[in-house]
């Protein structure tokens, strides 16, 4: 019980400090409501994507939705988590918490919950930008709104424990922005959030089927966009139970790499 209320306290104080940094809250929070608006604004004047299929089709935002939604669990669980713990392990924040009695599950459940509850935040405000700003059908049958449920619950853990165990790469806290932002860019590029998925090269798509984040756009996808669509992804088919699949084997390579990886003290110190 202790362990847990410890773990609340720290939600609160996660929360606070993340909206206080803002170049956190600009790169990890409002980029992916950014970047839907200039896809939005600039391909405004083109015609509908997908008209041959949808009858109308739909527009540039519409289409950009689901990789924007994507796009922000991995933002806010890896490039958010880290960057933040890394900077923590080099600033000594890490070694002074590992003197307290703080618990490290409560110190995780601080980090875990802060992502989730500003993750939430960001996916409604996204959401609402897109329907009320660039008039945005959002899907109106239940079954869409539970795949988006666990696909996002199922997402933002994965990127959170991925995030821990990324970590432990950078050698110190100033280097941390300059190793994981360029990951993190490169997987949105090659993932279908930038570029439209079926449009790359196959060896390309090979290569982004290996990481989570095309699934996470896959998933979005399937809530975000007509049915229609679904027969211009690779395989044809929305492959549900293979984005399940992947996040859960990722959402397991992480917690061991956490389990390995994770110090409260660097060992080269």
């Amino acid at each position: 019980m202790r362990t847990l209320q410890l773990g609340t306290s720290r939600i609160g104080y996660e929360l606070k400090l993340y909206f206080r940094q803002g170049d956190s809250v600009f790169f990890t929070f409002l980029f992916p409501i950014l970047m839907l608006s200039v896809f939005a604004v600039a391909f405004s004047t083109s015609p509908n994507i997908g008209a041959d299929m949808d009858g109308g089709g739909i527009t540039y935002a519409a289409f950009y939705l689901p990789g924007m939604v994507a796009a922000g669990m991995l933002l806010s669980g890896v490039q958010n988590l880290g960057v933040d713990i890394a900077a923590e392990k080099g600033d000594g924040t890490l070694k002074r918490l590992g003197g307290t009695p703080l618990p490290v599950f409560s110190y995780f459940m601080g980090k875990i919950g802060m992502v989730f509850v500003s993750s939430v935040l960001q996916v409604i405000l996204l959401l609402l930008v897109a329907r009320f700003a660039f008039d945005v059908e959002l899907p109106a049958e239940a079954a869409k709104w539970l795949t988006f449920t666990w696909v996002f619950l199922f997402g933002v853990i994965t990127s959170c424990v991925l995030g821990i165990a990324l970590s432990a790469l950078p050698r110190s806290g100033k280097s941390a922005t300059a190793v994981v932002i360029p990951i993190v860019l490169l997987l949105q590029f090659i993932s279908g959030v930038y570029l439209p998925f079926s449009q790359l090269p196959v060896w390309l798509q090979n290569f982004a089927s290996i990481f989570p984040l095309k699934w996470m756009a896959q998933g979005m996808r399937a809530v975000f966009l007509p049915e229609s669509f679904e027969a211009i992804e690779p395989s044809g088919s929305w492959d549900l139970g293979l984005v399940a699949l992947v996040m859960g084997v990722w959402l397991v390579v992480g917690l061991v790499l956490c389990r390995f990886t994770f110090r409260w003290i660097r060992k080269d110190r």
